[in-house]
């Protein structure tokens, strides 16, 4: 298999990072300290098609002209500008859309898919839990079916995309019963933003990434319709772990991107600071580390295309 991304993906490329350093490089900096989220930034972002890179026509996406590498190769180039702005990206697709697109009814991706690939909304995937961290079999938030809707109760925590100005849903896992062995039978349930009892609380004060969306959750008597369930009922833990799959390949390129950006910084310091009349890259305890740093960044590109190509392949 040809680790060499194509043509096409390098025009593409180009062409995130033209937006990325003309859209987001000039202001990363003011956003990160003011803890600012950007609404304006995923507009555009929904504009370039970056959203539907994995979405069909017919909702709005690119359909064969984009894949999963495509996804992948912009989160990197956002990213390398922004990690705040490029994990929004990440989780708008991947817990956002992916889950709908992956598991959705018909008629669930015709509500709610178009405005998602658009950008003109963003969508949180609520499985952190205060007791329970990402283990969505020990999910203590719980949904009962009560005359064609589901009241839900519980917390989440740590929920990126979940309480902007533009998130429309947030797709939660929650308690729906009890299996035959005795296990909590968990499914997955969409909530709409502005329910009745669905409580944003205040952002979190974190160490980054701070133009980055993410509250905890309260779901206090939620009600939403027996519809709202996504996918089998029951089915939620292996629904997720599938998603979470594909997230950790992006979540991947998000770091790669980190390494670019640390690379690029390094390499032009290195340049520009002179001791004893010459560049302190022209030394060698300064460019073994560099060079260090360069095989690192291509090792973890080519070890993540090359998982990104595998999901394009349909293989594990």
């Amino acid at each position: 298999m040809n680790f060499v991304l194509s043509p096409e993906h390098e025009a593409f490329r180009a062409s995130v990072r033209e937006f990325a350093q003309a859209e987001i490089a000039p202001h990363a900096a003011e956003w990160d300290r003011k803890h600012h989220f950007p609404a304006d930034v995923v507009h555009k972002m929904g504009a370039m098609g970056l959203l539907g890179l994995t979405a069909p026509e017919e909702l709005g996406g690119a359909g064969e002209d984009g894949d999963f590498t495509s996804l992948c190769v912009a989160i990197e180039e956002i990213g390398r500008v922004d990690q705040s702005m490029g994990i929004t990206l990440e989780a708008a697709v991947g817990l956002g859309i992916n889950p709908i697109l992956t598991f959705g009814t018909d008629e669930q991706k015709q509500t709610w898919l178009p405005d998602l690939v658009a950008g003109n909304t963003i969508a949180g995937f609520g499985l952190t839990e205060p007791g329970a961290g990402s283990d969505a079999g020990a999910t203590a938030t719980k949904a009962e079916l009560i005359d064609g809707q589901w009241r839900i109760n519980g917390a989440k925590q740590f929920i990126t995309n979940s309480g902007s100005d533009i998130t429309s849903l947030v797709t939660v896992t929650a308690r729906t019963g009890q299996r035959d062995d005795g296990r909590a039978e968990v499914s997955a349930i969409v909530v709409e933003s502005g329910t009745a009892g669905f409580g944003v609380e205040p952002a979190y004060d974190k160490l980054g990434w701070h133009a980055s969306d993410t509250h905890p959750l309260t779901f206090s008597d939620v009600h939403v319709p027996e519809s709202n369930l996504l996918g089998e009922r029951g089915r939620g833990f292996a629904q997720f772990l599938a998603i979470l799959d594909d997230g950790r390949v992006a979540i991947a390129a998000l770091a790669v991107g980190c390494i670019q950006a640390c690379l690029d910084l390094s390499v032009q310091y290195a340049g520009e600071r002179t001791t004893f009349g010459v560049p302190i890259g022209a030394k060698q305890g300064v460019a073994f580390q560099i060079a260090d740093l360069q095989v690192m960044a291509e090792a973890a590109r080519v070890l993540t295309y090359k998982a990104a190509a595998l999901k394009d392949a349909g293989r594990p």
